[in-house]
């Protein structure tokens, strides 16, 4: 019923105008207000792919990632980021360099979080 639908994601911020200035701004993603009212906005990503991100008025940040990007070349991703001021997470039981890149089986992985607490993540495909 659904093969030929077009999918899309979202998730919740606690401050719209925030999200926008650091998926447009640090993350250099392209961002469109859908509405100012109701407190929306897109991010675009490579491909055709958007995500809907929106306010809530009782957010609590996910605890699990909402978003990878998937890049060829995580090490210079990483340093990119760390450049323009993102922090990068560590968790207990993932094998992670000095960088916070996790190198164990599948694909090479370092974790992140948007300023209102989501975790979002780059990842290489080994």
């Amino acid at each position: 019923m659904l093969t030929n639908a077009k999918a899309t994601n979202s998730f919740a911020v606690d401050d719209v105008p925030r999200a926008r200035e650091f998926y447009g701004g640090t993350l250099g993603l392209e961002t469109k207000t859908l509405s100012e009212e109701f407190g929306v906005m897109s991010v675009e990503m490579a491909g055709g792919h958007s995500t809907l991100v929106y306010s809530k008025p009782d957010f609590i940040p996910a605890t699990y990632t909402v978003l990878n990007f998937e890049v060829d070349d995580i090490e210079s991703a990483v340093d990119g980021l760390a450049s323009r001021g993102v922090s990068f997470e560590r968790y207990d039981g993932f094998d992670q360099d000095e960088k916070g890149i996790a190198h164990g089986p599948g694909p090479h992985i370092a974790w992140f979080k948007d300023p209102a607490g989501n975790i979002l993540a780059v990842l290489q495909q080994p």
